[in-house]
């Protein structure tokens, strides 16, 4: 089968031909239908060879979707030709964080040298993939593949995020997403659907700030020096209740602390290298807290397909087949991506 590799540290991945996997007791063998690319995977192609954690090479993708081709023994809750998406941070599956759900929380995985797919494990760019478990799939019970694939990483993430902040999100409130790409767009429809709050898109393309328009952000601000006055301005001088930060560099983290409100979140999903100054002293308001999110739970996956397949939130993607997986990620790369990248192994 053709897969997309990392192969050597540096450069640029390729597409080759692997053999199929056959699926051991307990696993799950998927004819994927499509695959997301996400800033993560470039972020990891640029660490360099010394802090590179990860055997090589490395089939990508992390966000996948797919149908059942064939189950190992002892599998019972799938079945074959049955469409599914792949929970990606998969845990012990024995701790407390795990039988909760929230396997993105597992404090045993790496040490078990348990790892995601297309972050350690062969990942879903590929023409099949191989899942570890059943309890890592998720019904798509109709949404469209397209759709879902985006939604297990670019999805699940806001989502994660924005739950720890409802409380703060009343009416009369404000939310800030910095960074409307693949990840944010959906953030401004998911703080859309799930609170009252007046959202506030930033980033640095006029293209992006259309997109976060169309998606129903209330206001789209140019991401530049003048940004946190102009937020200041919006909410009379008090700052966001909530500002989540889907770029995280030194730039994107400063304006999230000078917009956020007293009492207010700042989270950072981004992984722009940027840092946050916490403490006394640190140029945050009084009582603020600053969370930094890891994917999220298996139950949130479930929500947020559901939103999907109500149809109050959708992925704006751009379609490509294996053989233009690098080309995408050149792309991505250079900021030419609206929405998200979504590799169809079988086109």
């Amino acid at each position: 089968m053709k897969a997309v590799q990392y192969r050597r540290v540096g450069h640029a991945p390729e597409v080759v031909e692997v053999p199929v996997p056959e699926p051991g007791p307990g696993q799950v063998l998927l004819k994927v239908t499509a695959a997301g690319l996400c800033h993560s995977d470039l972020a990891v192609m640029g660490w360099p060879e010394e802090q590179f954690p990860y055997a090589l090479p490395m089939t990508l993708g992390h966000e996948g979707v797919g149908t059942v081709a064939a189950v190992g023994t002892g599998v019972t809750t799938v079945v074959e030709g049955e469409a599914v998406a792949v929970y990606g941070p998969w845990g012990c599956g024995r701790c407390h964080k795990c039988a909760e759900g929230k396997e993105n929380c597992c404090a045993y995985a790496a040490g078990l040298g348990i790892l995601p797919p297309g972050l350690g494990r062969p990942g879903a760019l590929a023409e099949y993939m191989l899942v570890d478990s059943a309890r890592h799939l998720v019904p798509l019970d109709g949404v469209d593949p397209v759709q879902a694939a985006p939604l297990t990483d670019a999805g699940l993430t806001p989502y994660h995020a924005i739950r720890r902040s409802l409380p703060k999100l009343l009416p009369g409130s404000t939310a800030v997403v910095i960074g409307v790409g693949g990840l944010g767009h959906l953030a401004v429809q998911l703080l859309r659907a799930l609170t009252p709050a007046r959202v506030v898109a930033l980033d640095v393309s006029k293209e992006k700030l259309e997109l976060a328009r169309e998606v129903g952000a209330h206001e789209a601000l140019l991401s530049d020096g003048e940004a946190a006055a102009r937020l200041r301005e919006l909410t009379g001088g008090t700052g966001a209740e909530v500002v989540l930060d889907f770029v995280g560099a030194e730039a994107t983290l400063a304006v999230a602390a000078a917009s956020v409100a007293v009492e207010g979140d700042v989270t950072v999903v981004g992984l722009g290298g940027g840092t946050l100054a916490v403490g006394f002293g640190g140029g945050l308001p009084f009582e603020v807290s600053a969370a930094f999110p890891y994917w999220g739970s298996r139950p949130e996956l479930m929500d947020v397909l559901e939103l999907a397949r109500r149809g109050v939130v959708s992925s704006h993607v751009e379609t490509f087949t294996l053989e233009q997986a690098p080309e995408a990620y050149e792309r991505l790369h250079a900021g030419e991506i609206g929405g998200r990248a979504v590799v169809l192994p079988h086109a």
